[in-house]
């Protein structure tokens, strides 16, 4: 019982910042702008949260608050990344996936120079406090309770996922990004402003991308070189599994989360399985899932056409 709840907590934990990049990527996506970027996104979020709740704290700021304008600087940086994506893509029209190469490799190498120029280290930043909690009696006792209903982030991302349900079905933003991603044409022939939506789309996507890397940068204690380590890929197949909508997209973060968290208590349990092997159990859980339903999965008709000059 106690290994069924460690698991069902590391799972909900692991998740977290899949769900914020998959979520993320969906407002990108259904605009019509391929976002191959939300790794860059999840790295440079996680860098904003530590360098803004580092200086926080050394200005004698307590951890708690230091740690939530660690949250709100990731959101910032994320949001202008976002808005360089949509700069090159929607304003000047450049490749969509060059465009998020490109910001991949410059968060990879951007993060990097400006650790060194604070931390004077390319490696890893000053530690700083963890992720906000709530104590609850009695949801603080058990594992998974604590991390549902005691993790004000957790909430969050929750959250993400049912408003964003809500807004792509039931509100005329999100009805029209459906629209400009699907036809934008046809949305532009009937007075919807095709650009700005996208803009808003992407930096949208940005933001909350971002905030994935906010949680691993609190739930390690610090910035590391890399610590995205593939999530925003990820968390993009998650997106393409869960067939462009925040639900679908949330539940396949899930399962990806599960996978990660098995191979993390088999590696603990020292069941003879080489670790190389044990580690690739998450990326192979992703393209056998990817392999299952790509044929099935219609992505939004417009998604990565360059907007008619």
């Amino acid at each position: 019982m106690e290994v069924t709840a460690l698991l069902v907590a590391s799972t909900l934990r692991i998740a977290v910042p899949y769900v914020f990049a998959a979520v993320g990527g969906f407002y990108s996506e259904r605009s019509g702008v391929v976002n191959i970027a939300l790794e860059g996104m999840l790295l440079t979020g996680g860098f904003a949260c530590v360098l803004a709740a580092w200086g926080a704290e050394s200005a004698g700021v307590n951890g708690t608050a230091a740690a939530w304008l660690g949250v709100v600087a990731a959101a910032a940086a994320g949001t202008a990344l976002g808005a360089l994506h949509a700069l090159l893509c929607v304003r000047y029209g450049a490749d969509q996936i060059i465009s998020g190469l490109g910001i991949n490799l410059l968060a990879a190498g951007g993060t990097k120079f400006l650790l060194t120029l604070a931390f004077g280290s390319s490696a890893n930043s000053s530690r700083i406090a963890g992720i906000p909690t709530w104590e609850i009696p009695w949801l603080s006792d058990w594992s998974v309770t604590r991390v549902l209903f005691c993790t004000p982030l957790v909430l969050l991302a929750g959250a993400v996922v049912v408003v964003s349900h809500l807004v792509s079905r039931r509100t005329p933003f999100g009805l029209r990004l459906h629209a400009v991603g699907e036809h934008p044409e046809a949305a532009h022939s009937l007075g919807i402003r095709v650009a700005r939506l996208r803009w808003k789309g992407v930096m949208l996507s940005g933001a909350l991308a971002a905030l994935g890397g906010a949680w691993l940068a609190l739930e390690q204690h610090q910035f590391t070189a890399g610590m995205s380590s593939g999530r925003g890929f990820i968390a993009l197949a998650a997106l393409i599994f869960g067939k462009w909508t925040p639900r679908g997209a949330a539940l396949a973060c899930l399962l990806f989360g599960f996978a990660e968290a098995v191979q993390i208590q088999l590696q603990g349990s020292r069941i003879g399985v080489p670790s190389q092997f044990l580690q690739m159990l998450p990326y192979v859980v992703t393209m056998i899932a990817l392999a299952g339903v790509i044929g099935r999965s219609r992505p939004p008709a417009a998604l990565g056409r360059a907007l008619e000059p």
